[in-house]
């Protein structure tokens, strides 16, 4: 006979024989097997629920073991109030009962093959069936069980309650526990089962309790070690379901509970060895192996080797700002204070997030090296934002049909060489589990776009997980100063949760005001857990260049020394010039159009006159698409015979070509780089961040005193490092004056500055206007860089800035620009999850209803994919304008028919092809590839390329040479 349990304070009391109940329970019949938890429609087998529930628990128990890094098993020992021994044995249970609430009639009877697995006397006692999903039949379940397993029972943020929600939050969101209600006692007996499934849920439980060792009841749960629990089940069940993983054993003969659990541990520790989650010190290595090109840290970067290590080996984890000159080595001292983060704070492995998919593929080959220097037998560098599909390195299987990306959020902005050599086969390369676009942000080593990462403070499926993979290592926030105010307010939400988890932070920018880098600290201690009275008065952001640390303990700042700042800007100084052009605006328009000395077009052609004479390498940034194509084409027009010599450079091109167009300038404008005799890059803000290339000439049109900046530090990037190679720059190159930055200053009749149509909406108006103020100054002395780099973006981002004072129109502009930063904010909030201490039910997490295709984490991101495609004489729809390459249109589309669609389009604002025709929409079943739905074809008549499709005011046409040209035509 089975001994009686009974309920002590602590947890699972067993009478009589000290556990024997548990332990007959889990030998070879001891206990009914035959509800099922997986089923393969296929071979039409079912697997055991009690199985998958074990399979699920000891995979969370290695996950604990080679996954969870130190800080991580901390804080959940920390939350749950046990010694870490126990908090493994605790997050293994937790994650096993996960599916507890698959053990109910309605879900055993949802598929009528495997139905016929349960006994006669279950299907007896089904009583009522309700329909209830099992996840929250886990929560309502758990509830009960839980409580009576010791976890306190009482308000939202009670133990009981709280892991309830963890189990419940499986799939992806929290879920509010009605305790009175829908998770009562009398509710759970009366609609989810009678007596013996309410008795077999019991056994299970007490049985899962045994095999994997709690002792007792946790003293309490905190919300970030709930989500962390949660992101760790979501992540075993995920490598328990896959079909490899269990189809094979429930082929196995018969045997119980307790000989199953020792063979799931073994198969859990194979399952993450194969993964690749497995996580893996990188070996010490000299300072030139790990930063290839570099002999010795500069002056910045030998006061973080020699300060930081003890700060952090004495206080912890901390966040530090580093704001330096562009192309003065950011990256590489960041890469260091990594290392040093993760070797005392108890972390391992990097997310580096930048604004926009450039920079990040960028920065992908930029750590993709690095720890490859570093030799390890294995380590994946993964690459995650919207367009990462693009990166030849990840496996095709991500493109499958039903292989959806929940980290995949919405478009994060709107070449050559061999990928083989840079990102093949090899220790560092992406793992094929990994390569997955919804776990690709698990890896150790992870570049993603900013906005994969603040999906984890929006409430979307999923964003446990995203909390999960960003806290066991260094975050590296790049180009801090570029995300708007709506992305903005994500950042400082993001850091505050960041602090909470005890995250190292690293915060990167050349053009940062002192008041962001303020406020990004403090966002960052408050969820730390300081009061933000205690922060005000102190000093948290660093000089000019310099690099400041605070900690997460004490909240205590530490600056970089003076001397060595000092000794770091007289090294990196170099002079520049900026010119200003005052200029008409008028865009090129029709063919044959005489354009007029003065005007924007000729004034940008005269100032890269002497590239296309002389030889050299030119950057032409405009401030839209439309403006770059019309230069382009007038530049060709005037210089056809250096045609072939130039190139534009922008988002409206499909993917493939702009891809390949950015990987050649990172290569061939390189440091080094094959640099070419002569090239004219005609684009826009697109190379603005993280792009290691150099230019002798620049010419930029208006824009802000920050982009300008960063405009200047690709302008004479490598001087320093080119020292006596002067074959590498033209005849006319002045080495004494400095290179020279020409900006095209767009002014009315009366030389007043006057904005073109579109330009506001590009950047505020009143910092364009108050960049153009600053102007003539600068026209009129040299800039000394890195010197007056901070005043200058201080005069006019940061919060002392007095231009506004200056004349009436100045403060309209202003007033305005303040209107829209308060609503872009307020949008913002709207949808942001609470910081951690405002958390009571987990439930607040996911109040809203988001998925990552609607979660905006910038303004004006909600876009289509076009695919320009060609219609041939015979009506045939296909790729290329010779005809070889059919759009793919049968039942089933293969990984590189997906690949090849997905090259050939390219992101536009939804509002420009909402109102489609029949000829421009999609094959039907493209709709089953979570890549492919909602694509618009735009096909075109090779023998007539100029041809217009008309979407409601939108008239789109693609061109082999300028990429897709867009206009409205007003009402």
């Amino acid at each position: 006979m089975r001994l009686l349990f009974v309920v002590g304070q602590t947890g699972f009391v067993h009478g009589g024989g000290g556990g024997v109940g548990a332990v007959e329970d889990g030998r070879f019949g001891g206990i009914d097997l035959s509800p099922w938890g997986k089923f393969d429609a296929l071979t039409l087998t079912g697997y055991s629920l009690l199985f998958h529930m074990i399979d699920v628990g000891a995979v969370a128990g290695e996950l604990w073991d080679r996954y969870l890094v130190p800080s991580q098993r901390a804080l959940i020992a920390r939350g749950l109030r046990v010694p870490r021994e126990q908090a493994r044995a605790l997050v293994s249970f937790l994650a096993a009962m996960h599916d507890v609430g698959k053990l109910i009639p309605f879900f055993q009877c949802g598929e009528k093959t495997a139905r016929l697995r349960l006994g006669e006397d279950l299907l007896a006692d089904t009583g009522q069936i309700v329909a209830v999903g099992h996840a929250r039949a886990s929560m309502h379940i758990g509830l009960g069980l839980l409580a009576e397993a010791g976890f306190e029972r009482a308000g939202s943020d009670s133990s009981a309650v709280r892991a309830a929600q963890c189990l419940g939050g499986h799939h992806g969101r929290f879920l509010q526990v009605d305790v009175d209600q829908g998770a009562s006692d009398g509710r759970v007996k009366a609609t989810l089962g009678g007596p013996l499934w309410q008795d077999l849920r019991r056994r299970y439980t007490r049985l899962l309790w045994h095999l994997f060792g709690v002792e007792r009841a946790p003293g309490s749960l905190s919300a970030e070690a709930a989500v962390l629990i949660t992101g760790v089940t979501m992540v075993a069940d995920r490598l328990s379901s896959q079909r490899h993983f269990w189809l094979p054993r429930a082929h196995t003969p018969a045997f119980g509970a307790n000989e199953h659990y020792s063979q799931a541990r073994a198969h859990a520790r194979e399952e993450v060895t194969a993964s690749g989650l497995e996580r893996f010190a990188l070996e010490e290595t000299a300072f030139s192996t790990a930063h290839r090109g570099l002999e010795k840290p500069n002056a910045l970067q030998a006061s973080v080797l020699e300060e930081l290590p003890a700060f952090v080996r004495e206080r912890g984890a901390g966040i530090a700002v580093v704001t330096d000159a562009m192309g003065a080595g950011k990256s590489v001292t960041a890469l260091e204070m990594a290392r040093i983060f993760n070797e005392h704070c108890g972390t391992q492995g990097v997310a580096w997030l930048l604004p926009a998919t450039a920079a990040a593929d960028h920065t992908y080959e930029v750590l993709d090296r690095y720890v490859r220097a570093h030799r390890p037998q294995r380590a994946p560098v993964t690459l995650v934002h919207s367009h990462a599909w693009l990166n030849e390195a990840y496996a095709d299987r991500i493109l499958k049909a039903g292989a959806g990306s929940v980290l995949d959020g919405p478009a994060d902005d709107a070449g050559e060489g061999s990928d083989e050599e840079e990102h093949g086969p090899g220790p560092a390369g992406p793992d094929t589990w990994l390569s997955g676009w919804d776990r690709a942000l698990l890896a150790q080593f992870t570049v993603a776009t900013v906005d994969q990462a603040q999906m984890a403070v929006l409430p979307v499926r999923h964003s446990a997980m995203r909390l999960l993979a960003l806290s066991g290592r260094t975050v590296i926030i790049d180009e801090a100063h570029a995300l708007s105010s709506f992305s903005h307010l994500q950042l400082l939400r993001l850091l505050n949760w960041l602090g909470v988890l005890g995250t190292p932070v690293v915060v990167l920018s050349a053009t940062l005001p002192a008041s962001t880098a303020q406020e990004l600290v403090r966002a960052y201690l408050s969820g730390a857990g300081h009061r933000p009275a205690a922060l005000d008065g102190a000093s948290l952001a660093p000089g000019y260049p310099g690099w400041a640390f605070a900690d997460a303990a004490t909240a205590t700042g530490h600056r970089m020394g003076e001397t060595a700042s000092a000794r770091h800007a007289e090294a990196s100084r170099r002079q520049v010039r900026i010119r200003i052009q005052d200029v008409t605006y008028r865009r090129l328009g029709p063919k044959g159009r005489t354009v007029e000395a003065g005007e924007r077009l000729e004034a940008a052609a005269r100032a890269v006159e002497q590239v296309v004479t002389g030889g050299g390498c030119a950057a032409l940034v405009c401030q839209s698409v439309a403006d770059a194509q019309d230069t382009l084409a007038y530049l060709r027009r005037r210089w056809p015979e250096a045609a072939s010599d130039m190139v534009l450079v922008h988002a409206r091109a499909p993917g493939r070509r702009k891809e390949r167009a950015l990987r050649r300038l990172r290569r061939v404008l390189g440091p080094d780089g094959p640099r070419p005799d002569r090239m004219i890059v005609v684009t826009t803000s697109l190379l603005d961040t993280s792009l290691d290339i150099d230019v002798d000439l620049m010419v930029s049109d208006l824009a802000s005193i920050a982009r300008l900046l960063q405009r200047l530090g690709r302008l004479g990037r490598f001087t320093h490092r080119w020292v006596g190679e002067e074959s590498r720059r033209p005849a006319w190159w002045n080495s004494e004056g400095g290179p020279c930055l020409t900006v095209l200053h767009p002014v009315n009749s009366r030389g007043a500055t006057a904005l073109p149509p579109g330009w506001g909406s590009v950047e505020p108006a009143a910092v364009l206007h108050a960049t153009a103020r600053i102007l003539p100054r600068l026209d009129a002395t040299d800039l000394m860089v890195p010197d007056m780099v901070q005043p200058l973006v201080e005069e006019v981002h940061g919060v002392t800035s007095d231009f506004a004072r200056e004349t009436g129109r100045l403060r309209e502009l202003l007033a305005g620009h303040q209107a829209r930063t308060s609503r872009e904010e307020h949008l913002s909030a709207m949808h942001l999850v609470p910081p951690s201490v405002r958390v009571s039910s987990l439930a607040d997490l996911h109040r809203q209803h988001l998925t990552t295709a609607r979660a905006a984490t910038r303004l004006g991101t909600m876009p289509r994919r076009l695919l320009p495609c060609y219609r041939t004489p015979a009506g045939t729809l296909t790729l290329d304008a010779a005809g070889r390459h059919p759009l793919p249109d049968q039942p089933h589309l293969s990984p590189r028919q997906v690949r090849a669609v997905l090259e050939h389009t390219l992101p536009v604002p939804a509002a420009w092809v909402a109102r489609s025709a029949p000829h421009n929409l999609a094959p039907d079943n493209w709709q089953r590839y979570p890549l492919l739905v909602g694509t618009v074809l735009l096909p075109a008549d090779p023998d007539d390329p100029d041809l217009e499709h008309r979407f409601g005011q939108y008239l789109l046409r693609m061109d082999e040479d300028l990429g897709l040209v867009s206009r409205r035509e007003r009402p």
